[in-house]
Order: structure tokens, then C-alpha cells, then sequence
């Protein structure tokens, strides 16, 4: 018979089979859900991508159509509408794509109504097809129109483009129509093949039903269908954008929902599938897993103890022979088993000494080391463990007039010149190590003598093994820059929300540095150049509009700063207006400013702006463009980059375009 210990082991033992046998089995059958629901995911979301990009493609292609119609088009054709008709009859590809057409000049004129081929009366064209055309030549720019009309079969959509001359006038526009349920854009096959258990569904940004299995629901309101309606209304409270081929999937009261956008028409593509009837096979494999699991805990559980009798078999006979003993003296003292423990127990505390001694010499050689590394270093340098300054620089004591001995182990707060500065340091803190785990700002601290001392501080925070906030500072005198600031000369330079140089200092150092090469002469041969980031932020005005100007000028002020932070080493930054940026590469590279363009906005996309208690993802588009070596006016540079910014938006955002200042699109 196995004496108490051993039993008490093979109960452990007993359980621990158990246990993980449960575990194990729960896990296994966990992560194969897990996996089945997420292939089934993937499926689905890999589905409404593809068809969302092939929406896109139709409405791109539609564009492309109307494009080379609006390229035959010459100014003479719109003065003389007989002409413009009769080139129109002459078997144009456009003529039989669109299902009507409609041409008008500046004047706002109607000169043209096409109707499946036919001239019509310029009367007969509907108030929201005229309202486009007008929308378009006053904005001056490419156009897809919502949903017209309130019956299925009259759905319709309206492209429309300007009419530009070689100035950039606009002198007309022409615009297309293509019926929703035409073979073009939206054909009823579409939706199919329809299941019991699954639906297509194409819908716009205000929940308009535009493709659905059931030719009933088109025109309809999405709120309304299950699954998807709750989905949608969380879109819309979110304010998230329309991006091209980016899906989504969520499980919303026993549906799979997965969705993804069209941009330009601001269109969504969502499969709603009933996820109950998608898992039944998948939980009848797992009662099944369930009780091959349970059989094979209880076998091994039955092998472990037979097992461990076994092996324990040497401790049950020198168990019975101890009790043979301890009866035999008639004690109940069991001296030979706790000598022999204790003697292991001191043995092994001897060796934990030892090691926490060698340890102890360890931190105080890096202790050590750290402190030599801090009287060398020839910037400010101030660590700080939960307020209280731990360790300082040589420089960073000369700066605020204190040696080490005076400061260290006093309270952060004594260096500040007043609360407010201290507690605008630990927001800051707070803000920054949640966003991006350091923060950086100017403040007004105090020296020993009392006087003033403006210092940018860049800090980097993290918590340590006994849960204390450590902080790393690293402080630069800016006293006579703040001195500089106060000059008007630098006020009429700068943006005073942001202190970037402003639009016309950008100008005036931008002409300078390309008049500076000029008069250099160059490398023909070279291929580093001057080169120019316009930067965007995405969505800027959804943050006016949900937190309000004061945030939204916080934002920019933040924005402002990690954006000189990242270009710093690299070339400058100037604010062009609004939420418009630019920086400036000089002898740089094409690859290499894509590189530094990427790294940005990479870094600003991973940067998450807080207020209030409330935070909000944040991307920005940028336009490349490299100053060609003959550049003589930076008008077209700048331009080009405004409208490589322009492409990267329209593109979907959140990305880079590169263009030339030759391109004619950016021309």
C-alpha cells in the first residue's frame, strides 16, 4: 500500500490529467473553431473585396469612357451644337456605353441631351442630372453622382468631367448616365446565386438598397435588413471612410457581416450570411472531439497512476521501513527524512545567497557605468523613477545651475517654475505614453539663482519591474529661440499654431535653396535633387466636426510637432495653410524620399491623437515630386505635389503619389 505522500501524488496526478486532458481538449477545439470561423471569415471578406474592386473598376472604366469623349471635344464643337451632334452620330464608343448623355457650356447652357442615342429637348433633362452639370463646372472636377431617381427601374447614376482648356478654364462639361440595374454597372445576376443563408447586397453611404437578391428590396433602406442594418448604423456613428478593397467582417446577432467599400461613388458591398447555420457542422465535430477527449483522459489518467505506483515503489518500502523504525523506538520523530531535506533546503539557500550577492556587485557596476556615461554626455540628461529625479546628466545639473548631490532624490516638481508647467508636463505624459510612449514639449523651469530657463524636453517613458513609472528626459536650452519668437520679424515667418514656417517664408527659403543650386551648377549625372512632400491630413474636418476647433487645432499643433520630430534630420517642414504641410528634402534622392515619405506615413498612422477622454486614428496623404535640374519657377513644382497629394487622396488615402512636374496631369 502506497503511504500518504505517494497518494497524495497520484491524486495531483490524477487531476492534472484531467485537467489538462480538458484544457488541452478545450483549447483544440477553441482554436479549431477559431480557424474554421476565420477561414469562413476571410472567404467572406476576400469576397466583398474583390467585388468592391470590381464596382470600382466599372465606375473607373465609365470615367476612362467619358474622358476620351471629353478629349474629342474642341471649343469650336461647343459653340456649334449641330456639330457637336453630328460627331457625336458617328458610331463613339461613349455613345453606346452611356445610356444618355448630356453636354453643357460655361454659360450653363444645355447644348446636348442624348437619350439612348436619340437628340432630345434640353427641357426633358431632369433638375438633379442639371444640378451635377452645374456642381461640376463650378468645382472643376470629376464627378459620381448618388442614386437618382425613387423607382427601381429609373435608378440611375451620373459621371460627369469638365471641359478644360490648355489655361485650365473650364469651358463645359459633359456627363453620362448609366441606369443601376444596366449590364455595366449593377446587373440583377450580381446578387446571385441566392441562398437561404446568404445575401449580396450593394448599398450607398446613406443606406439606399441599389443590388439585392430580391429585385423587391432595391430602392430600399439598409437599416432594415437583418444582420447588416445594425452593422451600418455603427459605420455612420463611427464616421469611418470609404476605402477601396479594405473589408471588414463582424458577428452581429447570429450574422456574418462583411463589407467593403467603393469610394468614388461612396458605395458599400456587404455578405450577410447566417452564422448559425455556417457553424453547425463544425459543433457536431466538436461534441464528437468532446468525448474521444474524455476517453483518452481517463486511459491515460489509468496508465499515469500505474505508472507512478511503479516508479514509487522504492519510496514505499523506505516509507515502511522508516515506520518500521519509528515504532520500533517508539517515537513518531521522522529525523532521517527531515534531515535529509533540510540539508537540501540549506544547500540551496547557501547557493541563492551566493547568487544575490553577485547580482548586488552586477547593479552596482552598471550603477557605476551608468554614472560615468552621464558625466561624459554632452546633453541634458535627467531620469526620473514616479516624480522623484533618480539620476542627472553633468550637463543637465550645469543647465539648471545644481550639482547632482542637490537634485538627486528631490521631486520633479522643484525644477518647474510653477504648477500649471508641472501639471501641463504629467498630461502630456499621460497623453503621450498612452499614443506613442513619449511626449515632447516646451516648458519654463527654474534655476538654483532663481532665473528663467525655456527647455524643449523629449521624453520616453516605461513602467519597471516594481511598477514604477520611469522616465527618461532629454532637455535643450531654448531660451534664446523663445527670445527669437518674440520678434515681429519671426512672427510675419511663422504660423503661430503650429511655429512652422508659414506659406511665404516657405516660398521665399524654397527659391532661395533652388536659386542656391542653380548658382552651384549641379551634377548633370547626379541623381539626388530637391525634393517636395505635400502632405494632407485624411479626414481633418470630421474631427472639427466631432470634437470641435479647439481640437482640431490641438491636433495640428500635435501633428506639427511629430512631423518636424521625423523630419528633422533629413530637411525642414513648413505649414501651407489649413491642414496642408510640405516638406523639403534637399540632395535627396527619388528612392530615398519615398523611403522618408513612407517612414512618415507609416509613424502618423501608427500615432493616435488623444482629447478629452476621446482618441481618433489619423492618416495623411502625400504628393512626391523632384525638382528637375532646370527649374527656373517653383509655380509647376508646387503644383505638380498639390496634385500628386490630390491623386493620392482620390486614390483612397492614407498613401503616396509620385508625379513629375513635366506630367501633364500635374502640369
Amino acid at each position: 500500500m502506497p503511504g500518504p505522500l505517494v497518494r497524495r501524488l497520484m491524486l495531483i496526478l490524477l487531476l492534472a490529467v484531467a485537467l489538462s486532458g480538458t484544457v488541452t481538449a478545450w483549447v483544440v477545439s477553441r482554436a479549431a473553431g477559431e480557424e474554421v470561423a476565420g477561414r469562413l471569415v476571410r472567404q467572406q471578406t476576400d469576397e466583398v473585396e474583390l467585388v468592391a474592386r470590381l464596382l470600382a473598376s466599372k465606375i473607373e472604366q465609365s470615367q476612362k469612357v467619358l474622358s476620351t469623349l471629353a478629349d474629342g471635344i474642341t471649343p469650336q464643337m461647343l459653340q456649334s451644337p449641330t456639330l457637336l451632334e453630328w460627331v457625336l452620330q458617328q458610331g463613339l464608343p461613349a455613345l453606346r456605353f452611356f445610356d444618355s448623355m448630356e453636354i453643357a457650356r460655361s454659360d450653363g447652357r444645355l447644348i446636348l441631351n442624348l437619350q439612348n442615342g436619340k437628340m432630345e429637348s434640353a427641357a426633358s433633362v431632369d433638375t438633379d442630372e442639371r444640378d451635377i452639370l452645374l456642381r461640376t463646372m463650378v468645382q472643376g472636377k470629376p464627378l459620381v453622382s448618388g442614386v437618382i431617381g425613387d423607382r427601381p427601374s429609373a435608378a440611375r447614376i451620373m459621371l460627369t468631367l469638365p471641359l478644360v482648356n490648355d489655361e485650365g478654364r473650364v469651358l463645359g462639361v459633359v456627363g453620362g448616365v448609366l441606369r443601376l440595374q444596366s449590364q455595366g454597372l449593377l446587373p440583377h445576376s450580381l446578387a446571385l446565386p441566392g441562398r437561404d443563408d446568404s445575401r449580396l447586397i450593394v448599398f450607398t453611404s446613406d443606406g439606399v438598397i441599389l443590388s439585392h437578391p430580391q429585385l423587391e428590396r432595391v430602392m430600399g433602406n439598409i437599416r432594415t435588413e437583418p444582420g447588416v442594418g445594425q452593422v451600418y448604423t455603427q459605420w455612420r456613428s463611427e464616421l469611418k471612410p470609404i476605402t477601396t478593397g479594405r473589408g471588414e467582417t463582424r458577428t452581429i446577432s447570429d450574422h456574418l457581416v462583411s463589407m467593403a467599400g467603393v469610394p468614388m461613388p461612396e458605395w458599400w458591398v456587404a455578405r450577410v450570411t447566417d452564422s448559425r447555420a455556417l457553424m453547425a457542422p463544425l459543433h457536431g465535430a466538436q461534441r464528437r472531439a468532446w468525448w474521444l477527449a474524455a476517453a483518452s483522459v481517463f486511459l491515460v489518467g489509468l496508465i499515469a497512476v500505474l505508472g507512478m505506483a511503479w516508479v514509487a515503489l522504492p519510496l514505499t518500502r523506505l516509507h515502511r521501513r522508516a515506520q518500521g523504525i519509528l515504532l520500533a523506538e517508539n517515537t513518531g520523530d521522522d529525523a532521517p527524512s527531515r534531515f535529509a531535506e533540510s540539508e537540501l533546503l540549506t544547500d540551496a539557500l547557501d547557493h541563492l545567497e551566493a547568487q544575490q550577492q553577485h547580482h548586488g556587485h552586477q547593479a552596482e557596476f552598471s550603477r557605476l557605468q551608468l554614472q560615468g556615461i552621464l558625466e561624459q554626455a554632452p546633453i541634458g540628461i535627467v531620469i526620473t523613477r514616479n516624480d522623484v529625479l533618480e539620476l542627472l546628466s553633468q550637463q543637465a545639473s550645469l543647465m539648471l545651475g545644481y550639482s547632482r548631490v542637490e537634485l538627486e532624490g528631490q521631486s520633479v516638481r522643484q525644477l518647474f517654475a510653477n504648477d500649471l508647467q508641472f501639471d501641463e508636463l504629467a498630461r502630456q505624459m499621460r497623453e503621450g505614453a498612452a499614443a506613442r510612449g513619449g511626449y515632447e514639449g516646451e516648458f519654463e523651469l527654474r534655476r538654483k539663482d532663481g532665473s528663467q530657463l525655456w527647455a524643449r524636453v523629449v521624453g520616453r517613458m516605461s513602467m519597471d519591474r516594481r511598477s514604477a513609472m520611469a522616465a527618461v528626459w532629454v532637455l535643450e536650452d531654448i531660451t534664446s529661440a523663445r527670445d527669437e519668437r518674440r520678434k515681429p520679424m519671426w512672427a510675419n515667418s511663422h504660423d503661430l499654431l503650429t511655429n512652422l514656417p508659414n506659406r511665404s517664408a516657405f516660398l521665399e527659403r524654397i527659391r532661395a535653396l533652388l536659386a542656391k543650386k542653380a548658382g552651384q551648377g549641379g551634377n548633370a549625372d547626379s541623381d539626388s535633387g530637391v525634393v517636395l512632400l505635400h502632405l494632407d491630413l485624411d479626414h481633418f474636418t470630421l474631427v472639427n466636426d466631432r470634437l470641435g476647433h479647439e481640437a482640431g487645432d490641438m491636433l495640428l499643433r500635435q501633428f506639427a510637432s511629430l512631423l518636424d520630430e521625423l523630419a528633422r534630420h533629413v530637411g525642414w517642414v513648413a505649414r501651407l495653410g489649413g491642414d496642408e504641410f510640405a516638406v523639403v528634402l534637399p540632395n535627396c534622392t527619388a528612392e530615398r524620399a519615398e523611403l522618408i515619405a513612407e517612414h512618415v506615413r507609416a509613424s502618423i498612422e501608427e500615432w493616435e491623437f488623444a482629447y478629452d477622454g476621446q482618441t481618433s486614428m489619423t492618416t495623411v496623404s502625400i504628393g512626391i515630386v523632384v525638382a528637375p535640374p532646370d527649374l527656373d519657377d517653383v509655380t509647376p513644382w508646387l503644383r505638380a505635389a498639390d496634385m500628386a497629394c490630390y491623386y493620392a487622396k482620390r486614390a483612397g488615402r492614407n498613401r503616396i503619389m509620385v508625379r513629375e512636374v513635366a506630367d501633364k496631369a500635374a502640369a
